[in-house]
């Protein structure tokens, strides 16, 4: 076979990883290479083009209705560009790694300043065993259809226009989705898919926060039931600012005599002790004076008062009598 395309060894890999793992591989880019002026043979071992002259987006990408096995990709090249022999085309993924690698027969893309020029559509077909591992979408932005894309889209469009019946037009279409899950199916919707708990769940956290009430309502008891203690027990008290002879309790005092204006025991005994000497003192000095007292007394009762007169001549002094 002279003109033929295949699977690079990255397209290889990354295939058989989406279609072991269930992912999807992207094709996003076409280039168009001369070869180096001669028709290469592809190569699973290339990473790139030959001689690339060429790369943009890919304009059409599907699966051939026909062939269900073969991916086609096209790519439509304007007339402003050109000047160049085609004989190699690559296939590349959306990380920029060749995938896919073909040749083709030699054409030339003129530029209209030559002389001629043409809208040129490339076209690789990508025989596959697992066509739903490759994402079949492309950058509407860069969409330049074929006239033969266009009017297989128009037929198509056409039948189904024509078979629609009047309960289709009210039909809801199949990929409307409910709640994110599409109508193409019966869909059964629980209460994750509307942001609800089920049931069980609201229990549960009803329990919970039940349970939580009630340790928060005994532990408002225990602290209610502490305060009152508190207060009971502050009430008993008095509050250590008090003093007690202007000492404060805010720590253990001691009281001395002093703080209270009273003597010491040493103090007092020995106020005492002079006390009784005094009195012992005063009792011999009034012994004393009352012995005296006595002698004078007795010394007295012998005696006359000093006022007795001897004819008329007191005694309290010394007197002389005449015969007159």
């Amino acid at each position: 076979m002279k003109y033929f395309a295949l699977l690079t060894t990255y397209g290889e890999k990354v295939l058989a990883e989406a279609t072991a793992l269930g992912t999807k591989i992207e094709l996003t880019h076409m280039s168009v290479g001369d070869g180096g002026g001669s028709l290469p043979a592809p190569d699973t071992k290339q990473t790139k083009l030959i001689n690339e002259r060429r790369k943009a987006a890919i304009n059409t990408l599907f699966i051939d209705p026909v062939n269900p096995n073969q991916i086609i990709a096209e790519q439509v090249i304007p007339e402003n560009e050109g000047g160049w022999w085609i004989r190699e085309i690559g296939l590349f993924d959306k990380s920029g790694a060749l995938v896919a690698i073909a040749n083709c027969p030699e054409t030339y893309k003129p530029l209209l300043v030559e002389g001629s020029g043409r809208t040129q559509t490339i076209r690789v077909v990508l025989i596959v065993s697992h066509t739903e591992s490759v994402t079949l979408k492309i950058d509407p932005t860069v969409v330049l259809a074929t006239r033969k894309y266009v009017d297989d889209a128009i037929e198509v469009l056409d039948k189904r226009i024509s078979s629609l019946t009047a309960s289709d037009v009210d039909a809801v279409p199949v990929t409307r989705k409910v709640n994110n899950k599409q109508l193409n199916v019966d869909i059964t919707l629980n209460a994750g898919d509307v942001g609800a708990y089920t049931k069980a769940e609201t229990d549960t956290k009803v329990a919970d926060a039940k349970k939580a009430g009630t340790d928060a309502q005994v532990t408002a008891n225990a602290a209610n039931t502490a305060a009152t203690n508190a207060n009971n027990n502050a009430n008993g008290r008095v509050p250590s600012t008090r003093k007690v002879n202007n000492k404060p309790l805010s720590a253990d005092i001691s009281l001395a005599a002093g703080d209270v204006g009273a003597y010491t025991k040493a103090e007092t005994d020995t106020k005492v002790a002079d006390a009784k000497k005094a009195g012992t003192d005063a009792q011999v000095t009034a012994n004393a004076a009352n012995t005296a007292a006595t002698n004078a007394n007795n010394n007295a009762n012998g005696r006359v008062p000093s006022t007795r007169k001897v004819n008329n001549k007191p005694l309290s002094a010394d007197i002389s009598l005449a015969a007159g």
